[in-house]
């Protein structure tokens, strides 16, 4: 994928007037110059510079990662396969370059792609190069050695490029990258691959290719999904959920056809996020028929259902056969100015990894955290049943707030007082969020939630919270993470992100997960229903100045009924020594 970064999102906003313009300038140059203020401790990056498919190996899990060798940001010629090992999906050692441009076919850059086992489960990396032509084709390398647990070596194939773009279907050759993880059809016992591309009339199309030997690949005649007018369909995957189960599943494998259920997922570049469609597989005509994808929507963006709601995109999926799990990776890029990424030193994060199943409903993905990064978990801070009256904030002390896990849920009444929902407002989550400003006093249930990265004066923070409305005799759940006051450095992005919850608060708590890491917040929504991760960057709220609260900004109280809080200790995270 051509702008797969792993950046990090800035959301600042100068508050208050001159006298806080005048602290962040007195603050500024010293924390800027300290390139680990704003360093994960627990999120995946390399140790320096800029930052496809991951997999399990004879024990170890294996990250394979677009990076830049040589600078804190994105150059196209420059972009290698970074390569990393881990036990446990938290603690990660850095191993040689897999891929790095050596050849016509990749000498402008080694892009995304993802990794199949084929015969005799040997590993297999299908990835785009990009050529002296700066066309995009896909590639196949291989192990040199197979019995290396670590896979250290890798070798090109000498029939690359094994795919070229179909300039008869009106496939434009710098629009066709980021193969997929393969899978054999039943019927056949053909290989499939699905490439993202696009026509020319901006229709986003995902191919499909199909092989016997995994060398030479045939086109179908019929793209395996398309939609008019989305644009480039970056970094397809392609995977079946169970309908009932948390269980995750192989795309190989043949299942009962009424006991699953089949997710596409695509990243659309025009707007940088990453959506996905839940449907059936006609495995006959090989083609996809989603059960509400773009066209269906009439091409609303906002009624197509995405992994997340904040800065998260590219992501990527693997099936964890250990544990039985599908497993999502996604890049949280940038929101920095370019000058301060280069001053770092570094850009771009992946998200903690994300465990994924079908929710009941039908209609959505839960997503989780992997279980694996609690172990990293300590000095628990837990409290049950406290009423936050409205104006409320409470402090959460004895945990290290800007390195942090927190859960809380939040039990609603007296729900006849809910603001009532105006027909006449924009059905747009992020739009209702920018009005319904966490810092205002609210009417009603809400805005409520967490407060975090907030400084002693509360001249900065960043609130994830709920609002509570009423709408056509039921209630619409609103959930925000505003960083509009995450910072008092005013050059970054100041965007708040916001998503309806599929909830409902007469039966079921409203509850919220954080993790704090820094410069990220990953927040998870009634148990991963909807999810918003954010990269904030505050100057006074750092390490042991920073702050940690729930709050509730309504007219009406709520019950927090459980919180339990922790410190996190520091991942080992491709460090050199």
């Amino acid at each position: 994928m051509g702008t797969s970064w792993l950046l990090a999102t800035f959301s600042v906003i100068i508050l208050y007037g001159f006298a806080h313009i005048e602290a962040f300038h007195q603050t500024h140059s010293s924390i800027f110059n300290l390139n680990q203020t704003y360093k994960p401790s627990f999120h995946f990056q390399p140790s320096k510079n800029w930052m496809n498919g991951p997999m399990r190996y004879k024990g170890l899990y294996h990250m394979f990662y677009q990076h830049n060798p040589k600078g804190a940001t994105w150059s196209n010629n420059s972009i290698v396969w970074g390569h990393s090992v881990s036990k446990d999906l938290v603690n990660w050692f850095p191993l040689q370059h897999a891929l790095t441009p050596s050849q016509p076919y990749d000498i402008n850059g080694c892009w995304s792609g993802s990794t199949t086992f084929v015969s005799n489960d040997k590993p297999t990396i299908l990835y785009t190069g990009i050529d002296i032509h700066q066309h995009q084709t896909q590639n196949l390398a291989i192990p040199k050695n197979v019995s290396d647990p670590f896979l250290r070596e890798w070798i090109k194939s000498p029939k690359n490029p094994i795919m070229l773009p179909n300039i008869v279907n009106k496939i434009n050759a710098t629009s066709f990258r980021d193969p997929t993880t393969a899978w054999i059809g039943h019927h056949d016992g053909l290989w499939r691959v699905l490439v993202g591309s696009q026509q020319k009339d901006n229709r986003g199309i995902t191919l499909l290719f199909k092989s016997k030997d995994f060398i030479n690949w045939i086109q179908a005649k019929y793209p395996f999904y398309s939609a008019k007018k989305i644009g480039m369909l970056e970094c397809p995957d392609f995977f079946p959920v169970l309908i009932n189960g948390t269980f995750g599943l192989d795309t190989s494998i043949k299942y009962d056809h009424d006991s699953i259920r089949y997710v596409l997922k695509v990243s659309l570049i025009d707007v940088s996020h990453d959506y996905y469609l839940i449907g059936t597989y006609d495995t006959i005509k090989d083609v996809y028929i989603p059960k509400n994808g773009f066209e269906q929507n009439n091409n609303e963006l906002t009624l197509v259902i995405r992994y997340d709601y904040g800065k998260f995109y590219a992501s990527k999926t693997f099936y964890d056969d250990a544990k039985k799990r599908r497993v999502l990776w996604g890049w949280i890029n940038e929101s920095s100015i370019r000058e301060d990424d280069v001053q770092k030193g570094w850009s771009g994060i992946q998200a903690i990894p994300r465990t994924l199943w079908l929710d009941k409903s039908g209609k959505q993905l839960i997503q989780w955290p992997i279980v694996e990064i609690e172990k990293l978990r300590t000095n628990p801070i837990n409290f049950n049943s406290k009423v936050l009256k409205g104006g409320t904030l409470l402090e959460i002390v004895g945990v290290t707030a800007a390195q942090a896990d927190v859960e809380i849920s939040f039990e609603v009444n007296e729900l006849e007082k809910a603001q009532a929902l105006d027909p006449s407002w924009k059905m747009d989550p992020q739009h209702l969020c920018n009005e319904n400003d966490a810092k205002v006093k609210g009417v009603g249930l809400g805005p409520f939630g967490l407060l975090v990265l907030a400084s002693k004066g509360m001249q900065e923070y960043t609130r994830i919270f709920f609002k509570v409305f009423r709408a056509n005799k039921k209630h619409v759940v609103l959930m925000c993470s505003d960083q509009c006051r995450s910072s008092l450095n005013h050059k970054n992005d100041l965007t708040t992100y916001g998503a309806f919850v599929d909830v409902d608060p007469i039966h079921e708590e409203l509850s919220i997960r954080s993790l704090i890491d820094h410069s990220v917040v990953e927040s998870f929504g009634a148990k991963g229903k909807t999810c918003i991760t954010a990269r904030v960057y505050p100057t006074l709220a750092i390490n042991d100045k920073a702050h940690l609260h729930a709050f509730n900004n309504g007219t009406v109280d709520v019950k927090i009924k459980k919180l339990s809080a922790w410190s996190m200790n520091k991942a080992n995270i491709n460090e050199i020594h």
